[in-house]
């Protein structure tokens, strides 16, 4: 049971924030049904059924060399996340944005959720890509039909110079998307007065600096996760449960 003091300090905390941060991790779309997953949206430790670590299986060079392998695998957690919807935690976190017109959220996960749940995208920002729209990675041609093309043979080709079609997602061994990381980067310039951390355990610096510059200049920092992290005894609060256990109450305090 979460105490319930931790929990009325981070809605008055949030309440006085003008300008608020909210990182999530796969933690929150756990409630969805999806697995917590390591590295690129996951659903994997160790190999893989053709006996690959899954950052090899699920990397660029593999996209290039085998892409008929790497596609089985973005194939596996293209499924998953078509599979499930946002859940409650998402949608507390869209009406947070709505009560806080300067709320930003940071989410590694790639599942589109915050989106569907009606995060506004000119406040998201998706450090790890997205799961769609495929594009072609010859021509450049937009197709988004993801949904189907996981019910036909794979690698899925480009309609018009059939090329190969890949997610705009963050595969190992890739670089982070530019446009992402100058936003994060120009939003942590200007400071945060409350960082929420949700479901993450990442120490990546980007997820762990927003976190770090808050605390220095003397704002707020709050994890909600299951199970301490590293970082879990440097926050202000922590709540040990999971994000559907609290988030709607936290934003009708707020």
């Amino acid at each position: 049971m979460v105490e319930r003091a931790l929990l009325m300090q981070t809605a008055a905390a949030l309440r006085h924030a003008q300008r608020i941060l909210i990182i999530t991790g796969a933690g929150l779309s756990a409630d969805s049904g999806l697995p917590t997953y390591r590295g690129v949206g996951g659903l994997y430790n160790g190999s893989t059924e053709d006996g690959l670590p899954i950052e090899m299986a699920l990397s660029g060079p593999m996209l290039r060399r085998d892409p008929a392998l790497c596609w089985k695998y973005i194939a596996q957690l293209g499924r998953a996340c078509l599979g499930a919807q946002p859940n409650a935690g998402h949608y507390a976190i869209a009406q947070l944005q709505r009560i806080k017109p300067e709320c930003w959220v940071l989410t590694q996960n790639v599942d589109g959720y915050h989106r569907a749940a009606g995060s506004p995208p000119e406040r998201l920002i998706e450090i790890h890509g997205q799961l769609a729209p495929l594009f072609c990675q010859s021509c450049g041609e937009i197709d988004p039909e993801l949904s189907e093309h996981l019910r036909r043979p794979l690698p899925p080709l480009c309609k018009q110079c059939q090329g190969i079609l890949r997610p705009p997602v963050v595969l190992f061994e890739e670089m982070l998307p530019e446009r992402a990381l100058e936003t994060l980067y120009q939003e942590m310039d200007k400071g945060f007065d409350a960082v929420l951390s949700i479901g993450t355990t990442a120490s990546f610096p980007y997820i762990h600096e927003p976190v770090l510059r808050t605390r220095v200049s003397g704002g707020f920092t709050a994890e909600i996760n299951p199970t301490r992290t590293d970082h879990s005894g440097s926050m202000d609060v922590f709540l040990g449960c999971r994000a559907l256990e609290v988030l709607e109450e936290l934003v009708s305090h707020i």
